[in-house]
């Protein structure tokens, strides 16, 4: 890890807006935002896992849904109080597959593939777990992440590249023994070049279902992305709800 906030440390957080400019486009925000407003409900409270900067959180909070964050980097939740309307989202420090908090939700949910950031399946079923223990019966519990690409793995590749633009590039290499993928993002600025590699753990949509059931969590419904089109085999990502039983 860099730093003592993991990956997401002080010098990712001071670029992470501007580097994911695009993941804060209106047209991406807002579809989620609208998709996660309806499923809190009027005078619900929303969970949010690894919140970040408050890329969603502040536009729901502005949809008046209470939200409350989970964040094991500092400087990346000190850049959402900063943030006009941030200091009214609670923020607690911690790792997201086991930190619990106070009070119960109606929502919760991990967008821009946060899931894959739990690099042990085991991490991955204690998340499961701890958002089980927030919700409250009905309560949902959305994922939004992407459907492994090993289809673009020709026999002896294990690099996929995910951009190259100027002067940034972006590539992914897998371990299909371990479902173990790395991020790996160079950038050349004023003639200096960064370097900064992430790990994570990719994970199947079935996978996702049997981590809920042993949660006791059941499927609500799947779909390809937040404006509700149909999930199928070319789907390339999927967001999914997975909601508590009311009995």
């Amino acid at each position: 890890m860099l730093d003592d906030d993991g990956y997401f440390g002080e010098s990712v957080a001071a670029r992470y807006d501007e580097s994911s400019a695009e993941m804060f486009a209106p047209d991406v925000v807002d579809p989620a935002v609208g998709f996660l407003a309806e499923l809190a409900g009027e005078g619900g409270r929303a969970l949010e896992l690894g919140v970040g900067t408050g890329r969603i959180a502040l536009p729901l909070a502005r949809r008046g849904v209470a939200v409350h964050g989970v964040e094991l980097s500092r400087a990346m939740a000190e850049r959402l109080r900063a943030k006009p309307g941030g200091s009214a989202i609670g923020v607690t420090i911690g790792d997201f597959a086991t930190t619990r908090v106070d009070g119960a939700f109606s929502l919760a949910y991990l967008v821009f593939n946060t899931i894959m950031n739990l690099t042990s399946q085991d991490a991955q079923v204690d998340c499961f777990r701890t958002v089980a223990a927030h919700l409250g019966p009905g309560g949902c519990f959305v994922v939004e992440v992407a459907v492994p690409d090993l289809r673009r793995l020709p026999p002896g590749q294990n690099a996929v590249p995910f951009r190259v633009d100027g002067g940034r590039l972006g590539f992914d290499l897998y371990d299909v023994a371990t479902q173990s993928v790395s991020s790996h993002h160079v950038e050349i600025v004023d003639g200096s070049g960064t370097y900064l590699r992430v790990p994570f753990r990719y994970v199947w949509p079935a996978e996702l279902d049997l981590m809920a059931r042993i949660a006791g969590l059941r499927l609500r419904e799947r779909w390809d992305g937040w404006t509700r089109e149909p999930f199928t085999g070319e789907s390339r990502q999927h967001v999914s709800v997975w909601e508590k039983p009311t009995g």
